[in-house]
């Protein structure tokens, strides 16, 4: 495929898209929250059905001429709740922070008190940061890790959950790299009256695939992106149950009500093409060799943080439970934003991320996130991830040496030759 089109057009955008392909095709993308999407999800993207409006449901939609998008919208509504289990999904939240926005007001009123993980200790801007919407709309208080273990303590998430009565407890991360109790969770729900909301926009594709504890049917309400390690396009949904367990009494059920917050709630007309790309995913998902290919995610993960801590490098946690592998940097000499730096100039890119008890500000964190989906989906191994994991360390080790930046680079450009990218893309950037 050759943009001859938009070249004509709009040379410069062609030109910034043609160095963006050429830069995944060169790098080793190890950022835990990204993956790579199939042609036939990035033909969904590209199709006709951006040009539709369609406010409303299959079925009761604001405009005319909506049948066929019906369709499709259906079709990605019966496949996301055959791949989870899941009562009802509702497909049509743009991404996943207005995912978590209806979830909430759904399931609270603004002012009610919600229990989450701690943004420092592994939880989301969404989980009550004073920066963001939810700590601005609600009453948050937060659970973390411990200092020793650096593992969530149940006993502490129950003590708060006593003490503080919150309308809403949410399990879910964006940085942990071990799986939660979430039938653990459920029992401190039911002791203090409270809903939970599980966010499993990181590992949705494990559970997919059935190599991590199911949230399901634990839950009252779960969010979820639909990229990561789901690998479908940028954009999320929501899956819940059908009746509200705690407001029986209600005329309209959960479901009823999550559909609301989405539509008129919070957003206006759905983005039909992304949602034709998600069913594409949701059915590229129901295939088995979805199922093994998260099973060599967490393989991949877990031989590349035993290589990295037999390297000398701490890894958070002692090791993994799923995709991500979170490091401390600060032992040796560097910090996160030098180091995400080094390593993205010798085209490993990967993100800086605060760890546990972090003493240092955000923007400059001890720590880096490591993931590996979209070294999975293009092929590498354990074998490779050993490779990686000794480049990772030859840039930590020496952040400044533009000699190791360049003989790192000339690795990482030969085991990518190994793996190519969307060979379909023809780039005009060397015509």
């Amino acid at each position: 495929m050759v943009m001859r089109r938009l070249h004509q057009t709009d040379p410069e955008t062609a030109a910034a898209i043609d160095r963006e392909i050429d830069r995944q095709r060169q790098g080793l993308e190890m950022i835990a929250s990204e993956n790579i999407v199939s042609p036939a999800v990035l033909e969904a993207l590209g199709s006709p059905l951006t040009n539709k409006y369609s406010e409303g449901y299959p079925g009761k939609r604001y405009y005319g001429g909506n049948e066929h998008i019906d369709t499709i919208e259906n079709l990605a509504i019966e496949r996301a709740q055959k791949l989870f289990g899941a009562e009802h999904a509702n497909v049509q939240p743009h991404a996943g922070s207005p995912a978590n926005l209806a979830a909430y007001l759904t399931l609270a009123e603004p002012g009610d008190t919600i229990l989450a993980m701690d943004l420092a200790h592994g939880g989301h801007l969404t989980h009550g940061s004073p920066v963001n919407f939810s700590g601005r709309l609600f009453r948050f208080v937060h659970y973390g890790v411990g200092q020793d273990t650096e593992l969530v303590d149940l006993d502490q998430v129950r003590e708060i959950a006593l003490r503080e009565k919150p309308r809403v407890i949410v399990a879910g991360y964006t940085a942990y790299p071990r799986t939660l109790d979430f039938a653990g969770f459920r029992r401190i729900a039911d002791e203090v009256g409270a809903y939970l909301l599980v966010d499993m926009a990181h590992f949705a594709g494990l559970v997919a695939g059935r190599v991590h504890p199911d949230p399901v049917p634990h839950a009252d309400v779960i969010t979820t992106t639909t990229h990561k390690t789901l690998r479908g396009p940028r954009g999320a949904m929501i899956l819940c149950r059908q009746a509200d367990r705690l407001r029986p009494q209600e005329k309209r059920d959960l479901a009823a009500r999550i559909d609301s917050a989405v539509f008129p709630g919070m957003q206006g007309g759905p983005l039909e093409h992304c949602i034709a790309a998600k069913a594409v995913a949701f059915q590229e998902a129901l295939q088995p060799d979805f199922a093994e290919y998260q099973r060599q995610v967490l393989r991949n993960a877990a031989r590349l943080a035993a290589v990295l801590a037999d390297q000398g490098i701490r890894v958070i946690t002692g090791g993994t439970e799923n995709h991500q592998v979170l490091i401390d940097v600060t032992p040796l000499g560097t910090a996160g934003r030098e180091a995400e730096t080094a390593l993205d100039r010798a085209r490993i890119y990967v993100n800086k991320n605060l760890i546990p008890f972090d003493t240092r500000k955000p923007r400059d964190p001890s720590g880096l996130r490591l993931g590996t989906p979209a070294l999975t989906t293009r092929g590498f191994g354990e074998a490779e991830m050993e490779k990686i994991a000794g480049l990772v360390v030859r840039i930590l080790k020496d952040p400044r040496s533009e000699t190791v930046r360049d003989e790192v680079a000339g690795e990482v450009r030969e085991l990518t030759a190994d793996r190519p990218l969307y060979p379909e893309y023809v780039l005009t950037i060397n015509d």
